[in-house]
């Protein structure tokens, strides 16, 4: 009489503590990064995040444990593959965030950062815990080091403004506005001019330049003949 011996999977492999501590730690680092995009007020924050992360991070684990009650003499498989189309998944996904609006890009380092979260994740469920935390450190170091530091060099401009003016009509301001707002540093990307009543002009403004309006202010209250200055949104283009 011939015995055939199948070897059986346990039910629980690739399930356990070690799997489920991988997991933990793609979760906690991603919404590290998540809760920094949403305290910046960016359309990636701390859930988009945190799914990402985790879910990259599963991923990988499937492609590690979950094949093994196939695998035979016949039957190979490349875990390396799953990682792959990972990338280009999240890939779309970082697409989607990025908009562009009258020549000015917005969105790229939120879709990066989503990448980023992507990467750690993977690197988190694939055991890689120290390159997973290594990445994660060097994350704030870009967005809040080199944010500093971009603020000094000539030309890093990181924000977009919309200003609404109101000033003496038949004066000719509308030049002294526009040369106060470059001596500042900013770029006027849009001016969309209105006639008021009693003799003035309201003309809206779209400008890039430094973080810091503070200048630029200044410099248009200081205009003889400007009567109001409004805020109306800010944003930050990283």
């Amino acid at each position: 009489m011939v015995h055939l011996v199948v070897d059986s999977v346990p039910p629980f492999e690739g399930q356990g503590c070690l799997q489920l501590g991988e997991l933990a730690l793609a979760f906690v680092l991603s919404s590290l990064i998540g809760l920094e995009r949403q305290l910046r007020g960016k359309s990636a924050g701390l859930r988009t995040q945190a799914i990402v992360g985790t879910a990259s991070a599963l991923f990988l684990l499937v492609s590690k444990y979950g094949f093994t009650d196939v695998l035979s003499d016949h039957v190979v498989l490349d875990p390396s593959r799953v990682a792959a189309q990972i990338v280009t998944g999240i890939g779309f996904l970082g697409a989607g965030l990025i908009l562009t609006r009258r020549g000015t890009v917005r969105g790229l380092t939120t879709a990066a950062s989503v990448w980023e979260t992507a990467a750690i994740g993977m690197a988190a469920g694939a055991g890689l815990w120290l390159l997973a935390l290594a990445v994660t450190a060097l994350h704030f170091v870009v967005v809040y080091g080199f944010t500093a530091i971009t603020r000094h060099l000539p030309g890093g401009r990181e924000a977009e403004l919309e200003v609404e003016v109101v000033y003496q009509d038949g004066k000719g301001l509308l030049r002294d506005v526009l040369g106060a707002i470059t001596t500042s540093g900013w770029v006027v990307s849009r001016t969309e001019p209105h006639q008021a009543e009693g003799g003035s002009v309201t003309v809206l403004l779209e400008l890039n330049g430094p973080e810091k309006t503070d200048t630029l202010l200044s410099a248009l209250n200081a205009i003889d003949g400007v009567h109001s200055i409004q805020v109306l949104a800010e944003n930050d283009l990283e």
